[in-house]
């Protein structure tokens, strides 16, 4: 990531770093670098020139930035630095760069090894004596290419001679012993011809380690918590390795202290010198990217995005890039017109490559467009961005095309006034999905659970289908049991909601992997319904939304079944493998990754009380025996995964034992499995008052589910309706001409979203809305003092109280909280009220005795 502009350095102490977040989270859709780089200057503590001016060097356009949380030691070091060593100007900002990395690669975009020549040619003889040096001879190369495993397994195997070398060894050590499934990295060796002598045995490589999954960070998290002595896991690594045989002259060679210093490294790794480096702990090492749209557009939607716009639809396309932005919390102007944009983009790189082409072929199609996607990409946008100056805005085309200067008014042209609060104009995009923070009462309603069996979903469906009046509305009730539905079950909901729209479904079956939420979401695509998901509320294990303790009250409850009608129950030889089959179908998500992927798909979210929070602790018998068939279902899973462990003559004698086991520790413990559960009635209870609550329309997803990201315009105080509406009653009781005014106006039935403004992007910049980042969240006095109104709108003023101590101002001239205004007239409008009382043209009231209300700080 090139550095920002004119500043490739700066420093955020407590107060600064979350303005610097809350700058981010301003601007990170615009993805513009002199604005950008502009407002994190002004509120950063340091902020230390770069060596080039990213304008210069790269454009306006602003891909993302890295971030570093370290110690507060570093920063006075830094400040130390600064004060004894001057800066220099900026070196190459008057002289001329050469060529841009997109007008050399301009010539081979279908290439990319051309494009790596063309890219070290440029740069000169001095980083490109010799083709040797880099590419090598074909032989030696196709051969250094084959070596990858066998260079990593003898690099892991090999007596290290320094400490950054055991340290890597242990990180790649603990990636490779896991399951692939879990740590998803890819190990590449290849030869490193710089420093190749044939006549030497020793061998140099450069090994290229590149984890290929996020959700592997959180799983290298937890083993960190473990080994504290862990180095952090990266994105990627780039090393040097030279591997050599320790004969008598090697041997020579060596440091003395080699050995002396492995010693040291073992003898220290189990004591709290481990961490003397700081290299494990997270806080003060951790690093931070943060994406800007033209990044996301690029990567995130269309290269990620093109592996299911050939293997599967258009249609799900959309599905996956709506949810996707959802969870970036994108804000729905944006959303609208990137819909546009990727819709077009589909179409155009199908028809591009025909289906029949594809026919034979697809998977190394799309592996070699994800390989080169920007050769696709690029000619794609630049033309999309000619169309409009709003189309240049939205993605921030790269190339000549692109002036800094009309660029820029293009984008200042956009940036919003101070519209406060209102709702943006024309309706959803078409493309979106039934995602929902309401469920409307108008539309049908899917109930599924993704769950285990034994959750007691079954159940709870035959309560709600014997209660009078159903959810509480009009809309009447279906449950379609699974285990006694013929065929293809997820079929047969969709035919059954296409038929009957306006129904609540009861999905009787357990719904536990991506392709049942999928199709979910598909029905509720195209037959204008809504999805709720019913879950058992479970506290979950490191990576699985639910617990040892849930599973053993699920496996219990299942060995208690009689005649089953899906024969998982008492006379079941497997049930406790089929059981662990499930719980697998969860690993790789905490608890909260699972729910909030729920709340981003469907918007709306059940949970049935499960676990009285007041239990005793799990029995370690118990414990051990889930343990032991988690273990062998690792070890035999993946053979026989799909079929009974009896069918298998190696480990069926082993299964057939633990199943054994299982029954006799669970049936053991009945009574203390019985006892840390939530009395079933009670359960009902609580799930169907949420039912009805999400039929009514009441339920929204909360803040904590999806954060906001993109689309803060201001900052500002919130208060209540309630209290304002309290404190203009007092006013009015006192003052005919106000009471006449509100009851002319109605003022109870047009007050919304009530908030003093502290500083608004548009009007007061980036920086100045950023700087309330450490307030976010708090509560904050202010007291109201004078009414002032006409014809055409109305609004209190206001003097805004401390926060710790810290008296809070408005970047405004005038503090105010806008009441209403006429149609017609925006909220901005407002701020013209003091000077139209001088001019006679509005009425001022005093509010005595002055009345305070408390409010809560926070952007929007």
């Amino acid at each position: 990531m090139a550095p920002p502009n004119k500043s490739c350095l700066a420093i955020f102490h407590k107060e600064s770093a979350f303005s610097f977040f809350a700058a981010y989270d301003a601007l990170c859709e615009e993805g513009t670098a002199t604005p950008v780089c502009k407002a994190l200057d002004e509120v950063a503590d340091i902020s230390v020139p770069g060596s080039k001016d990213h304008a210069i060097v790269q454009g306006e356009i602003l891909e993302g930035l890295v971030t570093r949380m370290v110690s507060r030691e570093s920063s006075v070091q830094m400040e130390e630095v600064l004060r004894n060593f001057s800066q220099t100007p900026l070196d190459g900002v008057d002289c001329d760069l050469g060529p841009t990395l997109r007008e050399i690669c301009a010539p081979d975009r279908l290439d990319e090894m051309q494009q790596i020549k063309a890219i070290l040619e440029n740069f000169g003889s001095s980083m490109y004596p010799d083709h040797f040096d880099w590419s090598g001879n074909g032989g030696l190369d196709a051969q250094s290419r084959k070596a990858g495993e066998s260079v990593v397994a003898e690099f892991l195997q090999a007596h290290p001679t320094d400490y950054a070398t055991k340290k890597l060894q242990e990180t790649i050590r603990l990636m490779k012993q896991m399951k692939p499934s879990c740590f998803p990295a890819a190990f590449k060796c290849y030869g490193n011809y710089q420093k190749f002598d044939s006549l030497s045995n020793d061998k140099y490589y450069k090994m290229v380690i590149h984890v290929l999954d996020d959700s592997v960070f959180k799983r290298y998290r937890q083993e960190m918590k473990k080994n504290q002595g862990l180095w952090p896991l990266y994105r990627g690594f780039f090393i040097d390795v030279n591997l050599f045989k320790a004969n008598n002259k090697k041997a020579a060679e060596l440091p003395k202290e080699s050995n002396i210093l492995l010693n040291s490294i073992e003898g220290s790794l189990d004591s709290s010198s481990s961490v003397k480096d700081g290299l494990a702990d997270e806080d003060s090492n951790l690093m931070i990217k943060l994406k800007f749209l033209p990044y996301k557009i690029r990567t995130f939607l269309i290269r990620n995005g093109l592996s299911t716009i050939f293997k599967d639809n258009q249609s799900d396309y959309s599905n996956n890039y709506v949810r996707q932005m959802e969870s970036w919390g994108t804000s729905e102007s944006k959303l609208k017109e990137l819909c546009i944009l990727l819709n077009k983009w589909a179409t155009y790189i199908r028809g591009k490559y025909d289906n029949e082409s594809l026919s034979s072929s697809i998977y190394r199609t799309v592996e070699n467009l994800e390989r080169k996607y920007l050769s696709e990409a690029e000619p794609f946008l630049e033309q999309y961005a000619k169309s409009s100056p709003a189309n240049l805005a939205l993605i921030r085309a790269a190339g000549d095309m692109v002036q800094t200067e009309k660029f820029l008014a293009i984008v200042d042209a956009q940036r919003d006034e101070e519209d406060d609060f209102q709702p943006e104009c024309g309706a959803a995009p078409s493309c979106r999905t039934a995602s929902l923070d309401v469920v409307s009462k108008t539309e049908g309603l899917i109930v599924f659970f993704p769950g285990i069996p034994g959750c007691a979903k079954s159940a709870l469906c035959n309560e709600i289908l014997k209660m009078p009046g159903g959810l509480g509305d009009n809309r009447p009730l279906h449950s379609l049991e699974g285990d006694r539905t013929k065929g293809k079950y997820w079929q047969k909901v969709a035919a059954e909601q296409k038929n009957k729209s306006f129904r609540i479904i009861l999905a009787d079956k357990n719904a536990p992997n991506k392709d049942v939420w999928q199709q979910i979401e598909d029905m509720c695509r195209t037959t204008n319904a809504a999805a709720v998901p019913i879950i058992p509320d479970s506290e979950g294990a490191d990576t699985n939304p639910f617990s040892l303790e849930a599973l053993a009250v699920f496996m219990f409850r299942v060995l208690k079944r009689v005649n089953h009608p899906g024969n998982l129950g008492k006379d079941s030889p497997n049930a406790g493998n089929v059981l662990l089959k499930f719980y697998k179908l969860y690993d790789g998500k905490s608890r909260r990754e699972f729910e909030n992927e729920m709340y981003e798909r469907f918007g709306s979210l059940v949970k049935m009380p499960l676990l009285k929070p007041d239990r005793a602790p799990l029995p370690g018998n118990v414990k051990s025996i889930l343990d032991e068939g988690l273990g062998l279902f690792s070890l035999h899973g993946g053979k026989r995964g799909r079929g009974k462990p009896s069918n298998g003559s190696d480990v069926s004698e082993e299964w057939k034992q633990w199943e054994e086991r299982l029954r006799e520790i669970l049936f053991g413990y009945e009574d203390y499995l019985k006892s840390i559960q939530v009395p079933f009635d009670v359960a009902v209870k609580e799930v169907v008052e949420q039912l009805k609550a999400v039929a009514k329309g009441d339920i929204k997803t909360p803040d904590t589910a999806k954060q906001r990201f993109g689309n803060i315009i201001f900052a500002a105080v919130k208060v209540s309706q309630a209290d304002i509406l309290g404190l203009l009653r007092k006013v009015a009781e006192k003052d005919t001409d106000v009471s006449n005014f509100l009851n002319g106006i109605k003022l109870e039935n047009n007050l919304n979203k009530v908030h003093i403004t502290l500083a608004h992007k548009g009007a007061h910049g980036v920086a100045a809305v950023a700087s309330y980042g450490v307030y976010q969240n708090q509560e904050l006095p202010v007291s109201f003092n004078t009414l002032f109104y006409n014809d055409k709108m109305a609004a209190l003023e206001a003097q805004l109280g401390t926060v710790n101590g810290e008296t809070i101002v408005s970047r405004n001239d005038w503090p105010h909280c806008t009441l209403w205004t006429a149609a017609g007239v925006g909220p901005k409008k407002a701020n013209t009220l003091p000077q139209l009382v001088s001019e006679g043209k509005a009425k001022r009231v005093l509010v005595d005795p002055p009345i305070t209300i408390s409010g809560v700080l926070d952007f929007y």
